[in-house]
């Protein structure tokens, strides 16, 4: 099989006898595991089993491929440790608890603004309630595809102006985290498909994030772009990773132009930046969102 995740920046393969040391149950028989990425909160680990046998992580059963290959996201707030639980045909079982790192993430306070600055207005809630749900129902596509095998690059070239995980306290009110990693660029900037994959939701201008759109590349592992001022592909079309798909822009609730990419495995928000290779450039100091 080829190499998972050529390009993501990885922590070395966890061996078998380490993963003993934090096994909470018992592993019998010669079930085997190997894992690739991140046990980091935000993070992307590829998982690779025996075909044929059934994976549960945290309780949940998931996607396994003809191959044995499946993911595990771990979310922004999941202190550890990651429950892997694989049971093979003739019902031997083995029971992984792998321990997450934690990160401290970037906080903002910002008091003494308008009321419009903080909270919505009413008449356009029920637009935002909408418009949430059709970015759920785009990113709970669980296809049997493993396009994201083939490793994921970075969108477009630009200085990064947001991180995962950043989160702004306005008037004393905790919003909610910044779930993507934004890269400054000009309105028109060409933005790249980081993967492979199909596109599963395009929006022209959504409430808050604007040109939206939303690309699944397998498993349930998709790619989000938003505030765009462009979109150049339609739902159902089949994307190549380095395809151009959109330009950036500066619509929805955004203060400057900019692209902001999210990945999510299903509901799990990850960090694009603990996937796509290291950067290359130098980047100045990361700020809280930008939009």
């Amino acid at each position: 099989m080829r190499l998972l995740y050529q390009h993501m920046r990885m922590m070395p393969v966890i061996p078998l006898a380490w993963i003993m040391l934090f096994l909470g149950g018992v592993a019998f028989g010669e079930v085997p595991l190997h894992l690739d990425g991140e046990f980091r909160q935000g993070g992307l680990v590829v998982g690779k089993t025996a075909p044929g046998v059934q994976v549960q992580v945290q309780g949940r059963r998931m996607r396994v491929s003809a191959e044995g290959v499946f993911l595990i996201g771990i979310g922004r707030d999941d202190p550890g440790p990651v429950e892997i639980r694989i049971t093979d045909a003739n019902g031997l079982e083995r029971i992984d608890r792998v321990p997450v790192v934690t990160r401290d993430y970037r906080i903002q306070r910002i008091d003494g603004l308008p009321e419009k600055q903080v909270s919505p207005p009413a008449d356009v809630l029920e637009r935002i309630r909408a418009e949430a749900a059709m970015t759920r129902a785009a990113r709970s596509r669980d296809d049997p595809r493993t396009d994201f095998l083939a490793g994921f690059i970075w969108p477009l070239e630009g200085p990064v102006t947001g991180v995962y995980g950043s989160q702004r306290i306005l008037n004393g009110q905790p919003r909610t985290p910044h779930f993507g990693v934004d890269v400054a660029a000009a309105v028109g900037t060409p933005v790249m498909a980081p993967a492979g994959g199909v596109v599963s939701l395009v929006h022209p201008d959504m409430y808050y994030s604007g040109g939206t759109l939303v690309m699944d590349h397998g498993h349930g592992l998709s790619t989000t772009f938003i505030h765009l001022s462009r979109i150049l592909v339609a739902e159902g079309q089949r994307v190549e990773r380095g395809q151009v798909v959109a330009e950036v822009g500066a619509t929805g609730r955004a203060t400057g132009p900019h692209l902001d990419w999210r990945m999510n495995l299903l509901e799990i928000r990850l960090d694009p930046e603990l996937v796509a290779p290291p950067r290359q450039s130098p980047e100045p100091p990361p700020t809280t969102a930008a939009d």
